[in-house]
Order: structure tokens, then C-alpha cells, then sequence
């Protein structure tokens, strides 16, 4: 079994933050894969489910970001799980907005969800970055994240979210590469082949053209000799 993990923070003024991309992948999964209906637990809401061969548990914490671990831990303990079968979908601003990454264990960076989660659990948890964008200035990094994404973020998120859907059943099975290529056909799909074709030749003046299939000309017939033998050998001594 699997746990799939989406961070983010509870609430509709929360929704649409950027913080809360890990809540968004994991919603988009449970609705493109049929599971049932999240139900409270953990301190959070759950949902079970199946991805190709193996049974996930979808988990989004409602705790608020900062105290995401206790949820994951009760979690992790109630299914016996090892850290290790766990994947956390969270926000990360070292990435450009629309990369996704996967990683396998790690520091948390900074990212107090993350933080959390270390604290409960320990870093041996795979994780999923789901990149935002960084606002350039450190101390600018809790106001951007708790905003909200913006109109003109909707079609590469979008794409993101879809291609998480797409790739989930790989990575519930432990295909962390065959996951990236499930989220790349749709943030950068294969372009139409751009090579070009050879140009026609120019064409040929009208005078070569002419001159390629002209007939070859003909010798000029001899006219008929109408002169006397005697006439013949007189003119041929003038």
C-alpha cells in the first residue's frame, strides 16, 4: 500500500494559494481515478482508492501547513506503513512554474510543511515538487505562496495537474521516470516535426527548355539536276 500525501492548508480563503498545489494534485487524482469520497480522519481527510496494481491512500492534512506531520504520522502508523511508502505532493519555489520533480528523501529546505513531517516521521519519504516559481526576494517567499495563482497560471497548471493524474499509477508502482514522462506529454508535448523540405529546383528558361526539345535539324535536300552531260562538263571547266 501507498500513501500519497497533498500539503496545503484547509479552507476556501486557502484554495487557490499556491501553498496548496499539493492539495490540488491529490483532489485531481481522486477524481480522474475514481476513489471514494474523502471522509474525515487523521486529522485530515482521506481517501482510498486504487492506482494500477496498487491500494493508495490519498491524505490531505488539515492541520494548516505547519503541523502536517501529526496527520501523516497518525496516518502512517494506522496502515503500518514504512516512511518509505509515503509520497508528499507539495509546493516547491525552486522550481519554475509547471516542473515537476521527484525526489527520495532529502532535507526539508526551508518548507515548513515539510519541516513538520521530519519532525514526525523522519526524511525517508519520497516527495513530488511541484515547482511555483520563486518571487526573487527571500523575505517575499510567505506572502507569494499564500497568494493565489493567477489567471494567466490556469493553463500550465492545468497541464501539471493533469499529467500528475496521468502518471500517479506509475508512480504508485515505483516508477519515478516513467511518472516524468507522464507529466511531460502534457507540459511539453511532442511538436510536429519542423524539418523542412528540400526546395524545387528553379526552373529552366524558357530558350533551355526549348533547346532540351528541339528537334535535331534537318540536312538540306539536293535539288534535282536537270542539266546535259555536255552542260555538266562545260561548267565544270569555267
Amino acid at each position: 500500500m501507498r500513501l500519497f500525501v497533498g500539503l496545503g492548508n484547509p479552507g476556501a480563503k486557502y484554495a487557490r494559494n499556491r501553498h496548496n498545489i499539493g492539495f490540488m494534485a491529490v483532489d485531481r487524482i481522486a477524481e480522474d481515478h475514481g476513489f471514494a469520497p474523502f471522509r474525515q480522519k487523521f486529522q485530515g481527510e482521506i481517501s482510498e482508492g486504487r492506482l494500477g496494481s496498487e491500494k493508495v491512500a490519498l491524505l490531505k492534512p488539515m492541520t494548516f501547513m505547519n503541523l502536517s506531520g501529526q496527520s501523516v504520522g497518525e496516518a502512517m502508523r494506522f496502515f503500518k506503513l514504512e516512511s518509505t511508502d509515503i509520497t508528499v505532493f507539495h509546493d516547491e519555489i525552486d522550481l519554475a512554474p509547471g516542473k515537476v520533480r521527484v525526489k527520495a528523501g532529502g532535507g526539508h529546505a526551508g518548507h515548513n510543511g515539510l519541516r513538520s513531517i521530519h519532525q514526525h516521521i523522519g526524511p525517508h519519504y519520497d516527495r513530488v515538487r511541484l515547482g511555483v516559481g520563486h518571487p526573487g526576494r527571500k523575505e517575499a517567499v510567505p506572502g507569494y505562496v499564500l497568494h493565489d495563482f493567477g489567471k494567466a497560471d490556469d493553463e500550465w497548471l492545468d497541464d501539471v495537474l493533469r499529467g500528475v493524474s496521468d502518471g500517479a499509477p506509475d508512480l504508485a508502482e515505483g516508477h519515478g521516470d516513467r511518472f516524468q514522462n507522464a507529466v511531460a506529454r502534457r507540459t511539453a508535448p511532442a511538436r510536429a516535426s519542423t524539418g523542412t523540405k528540400k526546395p524545387d529546383p528553379p526552373p529552366e528558361e524558357p530558350s533551355r527548355i526549348a533547346a532540351a526539345h528541339a528537334e535535331p535539324p534537318k540536312a538540306e535536300e539536293p535539288e534535282d539536276d536537270t542539266r546535259s552531260p555536255l552542260q555538266k562538263l562545260r561548267d565544270r571547266f569555267r
